[in-house]
């Protein structure tokens, strides 16, 4: 199953690593592990983070909350990842080999394209413990990923996050499945994510969030990729016209739309790859979601999120790499 091959910015800077390597930086050692200045519950759980995106580092936080021990490897992350990790509370193992020989769960948050590599490098390096994928992957991607987990003598959880970061409006549900999901579960107790074990095996979880995020986020990309047909063919101010009339939600839908993928739009190209790769499993139609990855694919990483620079990208008309402006 193939995984986007998309970067963000932040992945992007990393230096290159093999499949169970653990690349030291080359200036130096890495310094010692540490954790926060408010130390931990002793009762706790050890968690180790990959990574402290957005997300992650929300996710994290609500396991420091709960009363857990949260690590993540500092190695090769930037500055932005740093800055988040403090906030939340995570300590700083330096590098990956150093997290998982200090944790008994490792919680994996990472773009779409990057779950299996990560899944693998944690396997290449002996870890033992609990991995919780909770990617936005195929479920065949999941069940993957539990194969190379358990054969290296771990133990795998299928999760899937539905809502914003942790603590922001309309609250945040962490889907999960498999044999320990209610141990995974039980770390975020008294904590602000809400967690829901599924019945049914690794992929449920993926599943679900496939179809939920395939709807949400594909029907965003609908909007902004018919209106932009509406703005090429001269019509758009008569469809803006017509929905004020008969779909009072459509503007409304594409503006948020818009903003969403100015934001996120990048991480979305692989999920909408993996949402395909669902349907596919399944032989149901794969073209809308593969389109949809490709609207979100044009869209890259802009400066400004109106609705008329989305169009623009999308359309390729203000996309330096046109081809009628090559030369």
């Amino acid at each position: 199953m193939g995984i986007a091959s998309m970067r963000s910015p932040e992945w992007s800077s990393h230096p290159t690593r093999t499949a169970g390597a653990d690349t030291e930086p080359r200036h130096g050692p890495p310094a010692a592990p540490r954790g926060p200045a408010s130390g931990w519950d002793d009762d706790g759980m050890r968690i180790g983070l990959v990574h402290p995106g957005e997300m992650g580092a929300s996710v994290g936080a609500a396991a420091v909350t709960a009363g857990n021990e949260v690590w993540w490897a500092s190695v090769g992350r930037s500055r932005a990842s740093r800055r988040r990790a403090e906030e939340a509370g995570i300590g700083d193992a330096a590098t990956l080999a150093r997290l998982l020989a200090r944790t008994e769960m490792v919680l994996g948050v990472v773009p779409p394209h990057a779950a299996v590599d990560i899944a693998e490098r944690v396997a290449g390096l002996g870890f033992t413990g609990t991995y919780v994928d909770a990617n936005a992957i195929a479920p065949e991607t999941a069940r993957r990923i539990g194969d190379v987990v358990t054969a290296a003598g771990g133990s795998f959880v299928d999760g899937g996050i539905i809502g914003g970061p942790v603590g922001g409006p309309g609250g945040t549900r962490l889907y999960l499945a498999g044999r320990a999901a209610r141990t995974v579960a039980g770390a975020f107790d008294g904590s602000r994510l809400q967690t829901v074990v599924l019945p049914g095996d690794a992929g449920a979880a993926s599943a679900l969030k496939a179809c939920y995020g395939g709807w949400t986020k594909g029907i965003g990309a609908l909007a902004l990729t018919l209106r932009a047909l509406a703005r090429a063919e001269g019509v758009e101010p008569a469809l803006l016209d017509e929905c004020a009339r008969s779909l009072p939600e459509l503007p409304g839908l594409t503006e948020r739309a818009a903003r969403a993928a100015a934001g996120k739009g990048w991480r979305w190209t692989g999920e909408m790859d993996q949402v395909a790769a669902a349907l596919a499993a399944h032989d149901l139609p794969t073209g809308f979601h593969h389109a949809a990855a490709d609207t979100y694919r044009r869209v890259g990483h802009p400066s400004t999120d109106t609705v008329d620079a989305i169009i623009g990208l999308i359309t390729l008309n203000d996309r330096p790499d046109r081809p009628d402006r090559a030369g």
